[in-house]
């Protein structure tokens, strides 16, 4: 069993009552369906020779039983699909739901550089990919349901002999085993296909949306349309050569539809009236096998996705023991001499571009796992507190920092869900956003955009700064704050954060190559390559 055969095993635990019901639908449904066909042949052909034989064999036809039993049948397989489609696809949009909240809470958790994929990718994987399992769930009671049914029309065909059945499970075990072979011969390398074009479509638009003012001023409209053509075109060459695996498949059952009938009727032994009940049985089994086989089709499908779903699936089914919390009381820097820093001390770190100051901030918080002996946490190496165990001590405005498409108080609430709007103003104040967030309309409430695009460089600056202190982490880590500020909005900035470090008493270790903030820190590290 892999890794994420057992995930969702776990994930699917608590619907196991509807999918169960679900298959008794489904199960339902086949029976009634396979029983009706044959049935209703049967009553047909009674039908029609009693009215050849004669108003005595007419008025001795009973007419109520067979055509009552139809009634039940098709009212029974209306409630039965009904209930299959409800309570199947419940199940399965419920267990995809906690899926994609499982997958996505393993990527957040993943450190830079862990297997790092683009917003594209990520899409793909956590839409596509997952989407393309849903089936599992949605055909288990289906295919079910089809072994419920061959065994309802094998069962009437027993009525008109046993050669009959013996030929119509042969003709069907056949049918099964060769669909089997060549859905695995014909259908893979189109499916991956298709898995494949689309997340690098999905990856190309994403980029392309994120891009669009630049792709508009520089005139690349053009140009990036008929490359995306061209994408699409590749992503129907490969449907089109899945779709053409899938109709040679069910060209197969179509067949083999037609030679289970033919072998019925010339190994029947009944009556006209049992050998249609046969012969429409066998049809209600090849429709079922029919559904079997397209499951196999769709195993396909389902196989180009998994791969890329297993390595996180793997990485969630590691179970280890809760890290533990480093305390933070003491930072020892690398460096020439080394800085220690205890708890609610301040250093500023400079350097020129490129020697690795925001590596080593984001390691520090836990968004990198890069080994350094010479950093070290409570006098312990790096290695000793993996990054989920970092994070709880660090909060980090990063240079660029990431803003979801909601309002300023959904950003700001990432730090910690629930907080009240005077913590949220607090924080504002202190990162000298408050008076301008009042003078927008809808103030807290204002919609700032996919990636904080309504606000400017340096807003967005200062809301990374506001969330990074509403995280309430015993170290506080900036990364070239000021950054687009005006000398005079840096100042004040500079200011405010010292009053609230001040009344925090948290750290501080602050990446700068601006000097207006290096008052902030009292000590300075100058970081050379």
């Amino acid at each position: 069993m892999t890794a994420l055969d057992r995930l969702l095993g776990r994930i699917a635990a608590p619907y196991r009552a509807t999918r169960l019901a679900a298959t008794l639908c489904a199960a339902a449904t086949a029976v009634s369906g396979t029983l009706l066909l044959g049935l209703a042949g049967w009553f047909i052909a009674g039908a029609a020779i009693a009215g050849v034989a004669g108003i005595a064999a007419v008025q001795g036809f009973n007419y109520l039983l067979p055509s009552a039993g139809i009634r039940l049948l098709a009212i029974l397989r209306t409630l039965g699909r009904y209930g299959e489609r409800l309570l199947g696809h419940r199940a399965a949009l419920l267990v995809l739901a906690d899926l994609r909240v499982a997958l996505f809470e393993q990527l957040v958790r993943r450190p830079l550089g862990a297997g790092e994929r683009t917003s594209g990718e990520a899409a793909a994987l956590l839409i596509q990919d997952v989407q393309a399992i849903e089936d599992r769930f949605v055909r288990a009671p289906a295919q079910a349901a089809a072994l419920c049914g061959i065994g309802a029309a094998l069962l009437l065909t027993l009525l008109a002999g046993t050669a009959a059945t013996i030929a119509l499970a042969a003709i069907l075990a056949a049918t099964a085993a060769a669909a089997w072979t060549a859905a695995r011969r014909w259908l893979p390398g189109p499916a991956a296909d298709v898995q494949r074009q689309i997340a690098e479509l999905k990856h190309e638009l994403v980029e392309y949306a994120a891009a669009s003012p630049e792709i508009a001023a520089y005139g690349l409209t053009a140009s990036i349309n008929a490359g995306l053509a061209e994408q699409a075109a590749r992503l129907d060459a490969a449907r089109l050569a899945f779709a053409r695996g899938e109709a040679r498949l069910a060209a197969l059952g179509l067949a083999a539809s037609g030679i289970a009938m033919a072998a019925v009727i010339a190994l029947s032994h009944g009556s006209l009236p049992i050998t249609l009940l046969a012969v429409l049985a066998a049809a209600g089994a090849s429709e079922a096998l029919g559904a079997l086989i397209r499951s196999f089709g769709r195993d396909a499908v389902i196989a180009a996705g998994l791969a890329r779903l297993e390595q996180l699936a793997q990485a969630n089914d590691r179970k280890q023991a809760a890290p533990a919390r480093p305390a933070g009381e003491r930072l020892t820097l690398p460096g020439t001499p080394q800085v220690t820093l205890a708890a609610g001390e301040r250093l500023a770190i400079t350097g020129r571009s490129g020697i690795g100051k925001t590596r080593l901030v984001e390691t520090l918080a836990g968004w990198r796992d890069t080994p350094d002996p010479a950093l070290l946490i409570d006098g312990q190496p790096l290695d000793a507190w993996p990054p989920e165990a970092r994070r709880s001590l660090f909060a980090l405005s990063p240079q660029n920092a990431a803003m979801i498409g909601g309002t300023i108080a959904d950003n700001l609430r990432l730090a910690r869900p629930g907080l009240a709007g005077e913590a949220l103003w607090r924080a504002l104040e202190a990162a000298c956003l408050a008076e301008e967030v009042r003078a927008m309309p809808d103030g807290l409430s204002t919609w700032i955009g996919d990636s904080g695009a309504r606000l400017s460089g340096g807003q967005r600056k200062r809301l990374s700064i506001a969330r990074a202190l509403l995280a309430g982490r015993r170290w506080l880590l900036l990364d070239e704050p000021s950054e687009g500020l005006d000398p005079e909005t840096e100042a004040e900035l500079c200011r405010r954060l010292a009053l609230w470090l001040d009344a925090e008493g948290c750290g501080l270790i602050l990446v700068t190559h601006r000097p207006a903030m290096l008052p902030l820190a009292a000590t300075q590290l100058q970081m050379e390559g």
